[in-house]
């Protein structure tokens, strides 16, 4: 599905909502079954408009979500459908849309090998790979906030201008999007990059990109996002 850009008029249809919750729908799978969560781990939102979102109810399965397994809410965080209950990281997706009018997606989940470097308060640094540095820019480490509480959106809020992947210490990960496809691709690229790096440790040696060459990564990932 592709979004109206930032600042339009986006309202969908219900056959665009019904799309769209498939499209969430496919990302819980191909989260599960990539081994990024287990159980009823992790979260996903999207907006449906300038007023709405759908986002995962509390307790469900990710990877094994059906439709009437989403909450539709408003952006104060009121219930505005019938059904279960929105996730307990609630606050975390409406303080992403709330301060990033561009994106229309959250996704959060629990990839060992991204969450190991969290749970070891160990960055994951932009300048390893070209493809992260150009396609994801900096993954902040992000302190560590009890899940299920407003102190997730207090620490990821003064990062949120900059950035669209967030190591959280202790938890996960989270991705955000102008897209399903783009919040998943990302996701997907962070735990392919922890999986290498953890790799080379293990190997014994990490070489890294020079800063000369990191500019002319970063000057690419600036026209990209500019387009």
């Amino acid at each position: 599905m592709t979004f109206a850009p930032a600042g339009s008029n986006l309202k969908l249809s219900m056959g665009q909502a019904s799309e769209l919750k498939n499209e969430l729908i496919e990302t819980g799978r191909l989260l599960y079954e990539k081994g990024m969560l287990a159980g009823s781990d992790g979260n996903l939102s999207a907006k449906i408009d300038e007023n709405r979102l759908l986002i995962s109810s509390s307790g469900v399965a990710i990877g094994q979500l059906k439709s009437d397994d989403f909450v539709e809410i408003d952006f104060a965080g009121k219930q505005v459908s019938e059904g279960g209950k929105p996730s307990t990281e609630t606050a975390m997706h409406l303080t992403v849309y709330k301060n990033r009018a561009d994106i229309c997606c959250c996704l959060h989940s629990h990839p060992a090998y991204a969450t190991s470097f969290a749970v070891a308060g160990m960055e994951l640094s932009r300048n390893i790979l070209p493809e992260v540095a150009v396609f994801v820019g900096d993954i902040p480490l992000v302190e560590y906030a009890p899940p299920g509480t407003g102190a997730i959106s207090d620490a990821i809020e003064p990062l949120l201008a900059k950035n669209d992947a967030f190591l959280l210490k202790n938890h996960g990960l989270l991705t955000i999007g102008k897209s399903v496809k783009e919040a998943f691709f990302k996701h997907e690229t962070v735990e392919h990059f922890a999986k290498i790096l953890w790799m080379a440790k293990q190997l014994g040696n990490v070489n890294r990109i020079s800063d000369d060459e990191l500019k002319r990564l970063d000057q690419l990932r600036q026209k990209l996002i500019s387009s």
